[in-house]
């Protein structure tokens, strides 16, 4: 965990090149959903209560080192005042050059400055050590509180630490904290529910968790690898059938390891998305059908299982949860972790999308901003933008 964070840092009248998580979603160019930039808010009001000059830097999007009018970071501007109770957010059509260096020059004690996407520049995910000094030149002090992009070694989240004294942020700090506190000592039991469209990309976090964890839940369409590879008939389900070896391989591991892995034992099936659902026996899926939901049956199960717990981690939705038809599964997992009395820890945008839809995360213990960081924090990697951190406290 990075030793040095804003909470010590010695800010006022510094120029803070802060780099936050600000790729949300988008609905016809507005913001659907604005958790990220909310989570971001305790460490911008620190640095302006401390009377710091903010140069905030985030990515939106995949432009692919290209200007896109449709990835413009100006409405993020206007949401952000509008969090900070008007509180003015200036912004800049420019990344790195003379009008990003003379907006940042004007700022006085307390002012926010937005810098236009930095994935509009081709050096961000190379990390250019040109792109990263040219942002340093922007502040004096850097803090990555960006922990949705801290597995990615681009120039705004490790590079620039080569050219400033780098902190960690408060929002980076409380991932790090709860999710290392997952990996470290979780109190026991420790249940892991696991859904999503495909297994493969959490097998790596299911071979690390069969050795923490005391139980794995798992739904949504990964799931049905893992019946086929018991065997079952899964009609036209969603699945990635060359990994069927691996997911029986997981099953054997699981069951030598002494960890529970439980699949739906029903599932909502339907012709199409656009049909209404009904629940049958997950062995009895017939072809021209598929599964779109655990069924009731399963939800029941799991939500027994999450009970019990006393360290919970959620990643990824039992099901197709957008269409309402298909939702009860991934709803009523999030009740059941709601109810949780334990520690209780939610990562990925479908999971906290679900939570914010039921209007449940507020009894969560911790709400992850990062949905693939996240995963690979707990599938035991080391994230490169944590670790540039952990380099500058070994250079102080």
């Amino acid at each position: 965990m990075p030793k040095r964070t804003v909470a010590t840092a010695d800010v006022a009248g510094k120029r803070i090149l802060l780099r936050v998580d600000f790729n949300v979603p988008l609905d016809g160019g507005a913001i659907s959903d604005d958790t990220r930039i909310r989570a971001s808010l305790p460490t911008i009001r620190l640095l302006r209560e401390r009377g710091a000059r903010v140069v905030l830097v985030s990515h939106l999007g995949r432009p692919k080192g290209k200007r896109d009018g449709f990835l413009s970071l100006s409405p993020i501007a206007e949401r952000l005042s509008t969090l900070l109770d008007g509180t003015p957010v200036g912004f800049v059509d420019q990344v790195v050059g003379v009008d990003a260096e003379a907006a940042t020059a004007a700022l006085v004690e307390g002012d926010l400055l937005l810098l236009e996407n930095v994935r509009f520049e081709p050096g961000e995910e190379r990390n250019d050590p040109d792109l990263a000094r040219a942002l340093a030149r922007l502040g004096d002090v850097f803090v990555n509180d960006a922990f949705g992009a801290a597995h990615r070694a681009h120039a705004s989240t490790v590079g620039v630490t080569a050219f400033l004294p780098a902190y960690a942020g408060l929002l980076l700090d409380a991932e790090v904290a709860s999710l290392g506190g997952l990996l470290d000592a979780p109190e026991r039991p420790f249940v892991a529910i696991l859904g999503g469209a495909k297994v493969s990309d959490k097998l790596a976090v299911i071979g690390n968790l069969l050795q923490k964890v005391d139980a794995i839940l798992v739904g949504g369409g990964m799931a049905n690898t893992f019946l086929l590879a018991q065997g079952r008939e899964i009609g036209g389900s969603l699945a990635e059938r060359d990994l069927v070896p691996e997911a029986t391989r997981l099953l054997a591991d699981a069951q030598r390891s002494g960890v529970e892995l439980l699949l739906p034992s029903d599932l909502v099936i339907a012709p199409s998305l656009d049909d209404e659902g009904r629940s049958v026996p997950a062995a009895a899926i017939p072809a021209g059908e598929a599964a779109y939901d655990i069924g009731p049956e399963t939800v029941g199960r799991f939500a027994e299982a999450i009970a019990g717990a006393k360290t919970v981690f959620w990643n990824g939705p039992m099901g197709v949860f957008e269409r309402s038809g298909f939702a009860n599964g991934t709803l009523g997992v999030a009740e059941a972790v709601a109810a949780c009395p334990g520690f209780t820890v939610v990562g990925g945008g479908d999971s906290v999308a679900a939570l914010e839809q039921a209007g449940l995360a507020d009894r969560v213990s911790h709400v992850s901003t990062g949905g693939g960081a996240s995963l690979e924090f707990v599938e035991g990697k080391t994230l490169p933008g944590i670790a540039a951190l952990l380099d500058a406290d070994e250079g102080t």
